[in-house]
């Protein structure tokens, strides 16, 4: 029997009619042919799999080779990743499928050798974060990074314009800007690991103004109804912290909203962990972007429900249950029991764990 709720309604995101209010959030799979980081072979496969999904948004895509952080992971600035990407697209499209790009630049959350000749990674302020990255086949502490000089500021900026020009050429719908779970925008808006004392550092509206400058830079070139982003306002992940969250981003907010951008995906928690690990008004959010809410981070059929019932959020983003059950759209529409997943495959590999997870359709009557 197919269970109603909002989950399953259309909805009008922008120019784009998406078939339900599931989104398939960005998942780093790390499985871009090495040397090029152009998308695997299975990477069309992967991803029409699961065009029943509302809007699928894309692992995240690297603006440059200095943006990239993790072994194996696709970019968005060549050629052949172009026409690999489009490959993507067509299949999704082929599907009925909506797809986003994610496109982020990792900044300090990298390691020397995924660098050009060995050089350090990039960051606000010199500030080496405790984390891992997975780099030659393992994972490794990040390297030690070095302050971006004022000079190379509007160069990242450009990078993220010409990745989106040429995402749309690739055929994607739309946009989304990384600006969550520690990587290089957050770094410069989170007081933790930004130190300047120039035009980019210091007070709130300093450090908020990488993020829209970005923002900003990437609307003009997409256009507003088709570039999203995503934050993480309490997330601890790859040791970052702020001192005034609330403060921070109710203000960036304010800039996305003046944007008018499409929409606002949120990590509300920890990523990938707890939802209350720090108190903060996400209604807050909600109430200051004119644009559609996307709720993100621990969410099941009946918390997804209750927030879209309540109008507490537009759509909702599923990331690992997508991982295992290419199908989760039909599954949470029957009610039907959902795949587990193998964290061992996660990150790496070629089609276990990737693209030969069954689907309802598959799997033998009882």
């Amino acid at each position: 029997m197919s269970r109603s709720t909002k989950l399953f309604e259309t909805y009008k995101l922008g120019p784009i009619t998406l078939a339900n209010r599931l989104v398939m959030a960005p998942l780093t799979r790390n499985r871009a042919v090495p040397g090029s980081f152009v998308p695997g072979p299975l990477a069309a496969d992967y991803y029409a799999q699961r065009a029943s999904a509302g809007l699928l948004i894309t692992e995240a895509s690297q603006v440059s080779q200095q943006g990239q952080g993790y072994q194996d992971t696709p970019g968005i600035y060549s050629k052949e990743q172009v026409a690999g990407w489009r490959k993507v697209t067509d299949k999704v499209h082929e599907r009925g499928g909506k797809i986003f790009i994610q496109l982020w630049h990792v900044g300090r959350i990298s390691h020397v050798d995924l660098q050009a000749n060995g050089a350090a990674p990039v960051a606000p302020s010199a500030i080496r974060a405790k984390g891992k990255t997975f780099v030659n086949g393992g994972f490794a502490d990040v390297s030690e990074p070095r302050a971006l000089e004022l000079s190379e500021i509007p160069g990242i900026i450009d990078d993220f314009k010409r990745a989106t020009k040429n995402a749309l050429e690739a055929g994607f719908d739309g946009i989304e800007i990384h600006g969550a779970n520690g990587y290089l925008l957050e770094q410069f808006a989170k007081d933790g690991a930004n130190k300047r004392n120039d035009a980019y550092g210091g007070s709130i509206e300093n450090r908020a103004k990488l993020m829209l400058e970005v923002s900003r830079a990437v609307v003009a070139e997409a256009g507003a109804e088709r570039t999203g982003i995503r934050i993480s306002p309490v997330t601890p992940a790859n040791d970052i912290s702020d001192s005034n969250p609330q403060a921070l981003y109710d203000h960036i907010v304010d800039g996305l909203s003046a944007l008018k951008l499409v929409y606002l995906h949120v990590v509300e928690g920890a990523t990938g962990g707890p939802r209350d690990i720090a108190p903060f008004d996400y209604a807050s959010l909600r109430k200051r972007f004119g644009g559609a809410y996307v709720a993100n981070n621990g969410y099941d059929f009946d918390l997804a429900s209750k927030v879209l019932e309540t109008n507490a959020a537009d759509l909702i983003a599923f990331g690992k249950p997508f991982i295992s059950n290419p199908d989760l759209v039909e599954r949470l529409k029957a009610g039907a029991a959902l795949n587990d997943w193998d964290k061992n495959t996660f990150y790496g590999g070629g089609a276990k764990g990737y693209t030969d997870y069954p689907t309802l359709a598959a799997e033998p009557a009882e």
